[in-house]
């Protein structure tokens, strides 16, 4: 039984992907509806981009604060959020960029590809608010370039985060992979690596992935919140009859 392995665990590590967040209203990037249909992002995320093409590159990433502002966490954020707070959940590692997990109220998440929750200077480094970018305000009170606090194509994943993700992931018993499709690397290496130090591997994601093959359960016909809703409400009983 699930919920009695993770009411049980010793560390429980949640990796969340697109689909997390695709309940809450939010596009996704590569379906035929995903917010990367209309435009390259090799082309407009970029560092490149931000150097030489600044003013699409605003206006691109203007649209992608809007969009994160315009939704709100979902039931399955606010569940993992109370898992984490009770201690039951050692970490939440996501590939997603909308500050969900935070807005929700989860004490520690290990965002891989950075948050559209802030925005910082390209020369002096400090942050504001992505209000910043609703407002049309691009740069810092240095005279700096104003860019989202998040990972552009061709950047490297922040080392801090990649290294607290991958112990987190080595000392996991339970890892639980939550709406990713896991082909994006280096983010697709936790789950096998825990699955590698003997974590059970749950995979919940509407379509298949690489890695359900090696994976202990896989829950492909339930979305995530009506799974998490369903978990929650198990281990609530499994409480209450101890």
């Amino acid at each position: 039984m699930l919920a009695e392995k993770i009411r049980d665990a010793k560390s429980v590590v949640i990796f969340t992907g697109a689909g997390m967040s695709t309940e809450s209203g939010l596009p996704d990037f590569r379906s035929s509806h995903g917010v990367w249909q209309n435009v390259n992002p090799s082309e407009v995320a970029t560092i490149e981009a931000l150097n030489n093409n600044v003013t699409q590159f605003f206006e691109f990433y203007r649209t992608r604060v809007l969009g994160v502002r315009e939704y709100q966490p979902n039931q399955g954020h606010y569940i993992l959020a109370k898992w984490a707070n009770e201690g039951l959940v050692s970490t939440i590692i996501t590939q997603n960029v909308d500050g969900f997990h935070t807005a929700a109220g989860a004490p520690e998440v290990l965002e891989l590809h950075g948050t559209l929750r802030t925005v910082h200077c390209q020369t002096c480094g400090k942050k504001y608010s992505n209000v910043m970018y609703e407002k049309q305000t691009y740069y810092c009170q240095c005279g700096g370039t104003l860019r989202p606090s998040v990972v552009l194509f061709g950047e490297f994943l922040d080392e801090h985060v990649m290294f607290k993700a991958t112990v987190k992931s080595e000392k996991s018993t339970i890892f639980i992979v939550l709406g990713s499709s896991l082909t994006v690397s280096p983010a697709n290496y936790f789950p096998e690596l825990a699955k590698q130090h003997g974590a059970y591997l749950v995979i919940v994601n509407a379509e298949p992935t690489p890695l359900d093959a090696i994976a202990d359960e896989v829950i492909q016909h339930e979305r995530i919140g009506a799974f998490l809703t369903r978990m929650d409400e198990e281990i609530t009983q499994l409480r209450k009859q101890r």
